[in-house]
């Protein structure tokens, strides 16, 4: 399977899962009595920045790959290094700025991002029993 392909595949599984997720983070808060318009935007906020950072970290991967394929490992090797970090500074700096505006709820911003090593897992499981 094209590289593209597959990541734009994956990707896709993320967001569903991610979708699901949220959903069912929306339905815990309900049941806590806490849920409000700040639930809504943190989960929806942290639900695209979870999805943006796995396709972002999917395609530098790629891009390292190619490099690597090309006998420039030490160039992949970086542009994995400073992607994780702008990665990294980029979430920090977005969700920092929607929690002190007052436009997300802290909780509902963050636990999204925490849904995609759960789904990618769950995906995998099923993606090897179709295969057998």
């Amino acid at each position: 399977m094209d590289q593209r392909k597959f990541v734009l595949r994956q990707t896709g599984m993320i967001a569903i899962g991610e979708a699901v997720g949220v959903a069912l983070m929306f339905g815990a808060f309900v049941l806590m009595g806490k849920f409000d318009r700040t639930v809504v935007w943190g989960g929806v906020i942290g639900g695209i920045l979870a999805v943006l950072n796995f396709f972002l970290m999917a395609v530098n991967l790629n891009l390292a790959a190619d490099r690597a394929t090309q006998q420039d490992v030490k160039s992949g090797k970086a542009l994995v290094q400073t992607s994780y970090i702008f990665r990294l500074a980029g979430l920090f700096l977005i969700l920092f700025v929607c929690v002190k505006s007052g436009l997300c709820q802290v909780f509902a911003a963050v636990i999204p991002l925490l849904f995609v090593r759960p789904i990618l897992a769950i995906t995998e499981f099923f993606r090897k029993d179709k295969q057998s």
